[in-house]
């Protein structure tokens, strides 16, 4: 197939997604990097991102953000922070942002709920619209459609999805849809040969996600913290999956009190297997395993 990997990518906004849970083995630094540089670090990817960095990160951080240090030319952490406290436009808090988060995924991750929303999908009046509220690579918008798909028995079946994600980085990749071959081991071979096509050439190994599924989805920058989200439509279908467990309480309840008014009053809420809302909100009600239905009651 040839890929021409497109740069193009739809933003509307800006920012949604989740800590690193890996950690950097350090036998010398390059910079000095205290613990009032790590208290600081803490504090702006809280502020902006609601991301809660836990105490035994500073490794991973230093590792991490060292990198933007020697790519912005700059010799120390206090400079780096420094310079974004007194630029609060500047393009480098993307960067910021994207090196302090972290997306693990993969496709139909939490197989479950799969057959719920295709069950679901078929119940419904269409035009259908889903949001995925934390995209990472794309892994789980794509299985969506998938789903859609199936579900449908069409490859352009009257669904449309926006997948949002606080990292610029993995919007792009996502918007591309192209993946190692070894990231389907796990999806069944007509399955894979439906929705992807197989690279030649220089592209051997990797596969591409059909040009009808992408189609399907926008990819959008955004943070599910900002006061102001660029989204207004509401939705039959809302995916918050394995996000809401780095963020602290308070955010948790802003969030879902704020996905309230955009989910429909029939619609369905997905969680992640370690997330339980019932604690945090009264605006949702459990409906089976990590998914959740509106309480019309106090929405």
């Amino acid at each position: 197939m040839g890929f021409q990997v497109s740069r193009a990518l739809v933003v509307r906004g800006s920012q949604a997604n989740m800590v690193v849970t890996d950690s950097v083995a350090m036998t010398s630094k390059e910079f000095v990097f205290t613990e009032r540089d790590f208290t600081r670090i803490r504090a702006l990817i809280h502020q902006c991102a609601g991301i809660a960095l836990s105490e035994h990160k500073q490794d991973m951080v230093y590792g991490r953000l060292s990198r933007r240090l020697r790519a912005v030319g700059v010799p120390s952490f206090s400079t780096y922070l420094d310079n974004l406290e007194r630029n609060p436009d500047s393009a480098e808090w993307s960067a910021f942002i994207n090196a302090l988060t972290t997306n693990l995924t993969s496709f139909f991750r939490e197989p479950h709920h799969f057959p719920v929303l295709a069950d679901f999908l078929k119940s419904r009046d269409t035009p259908i619209h889903i949001w995925c509220s934390a995209s990472s690579t794309g892994e789980e918008p794509y299985s969506i459609a998938m789903t859609a798909c199936e579900a449908f028995s069409s490859l352009t079946p009257p669904v449309k999805i926006i997948a949002t994600d606080i990292d610029t980085n993995v919007l792009e990749a996502a918007a591309q849809g192209i993946y190692a071959m070894d990231r389907l081991e796990k999806m069944s071979t007509p399955r894979v040969k439906k929705f992807f096509l197989k690279g030649k050439g220089k592209n051997q190994g990797s596969v591409r996600i059909k040009k009808a599924l992408r189609d399907m989805i926008t990819f959008e920058q955004l943070n599910l913290l900002e006061n102001k989200w660029p989204i207004t439509d509401k939705f039959d279908v809302i995916f918050c999956r394995n996000v809401m467990i780095y963020f602290d309480k308070a955010a948790q309840t802003k969030i879902l009190d704020r996905f309230a008014p955009r989910l429909k009053t029939d619609g369905l809420l997905f969680a992640g297997h370690s997330e339980n809302f019932t604690n945090i909100t009264n605006k949702f009600t459990l409906q089976g395993k990590t998914v959740y239905k509106l309480n019309t009651s106090q929405a």
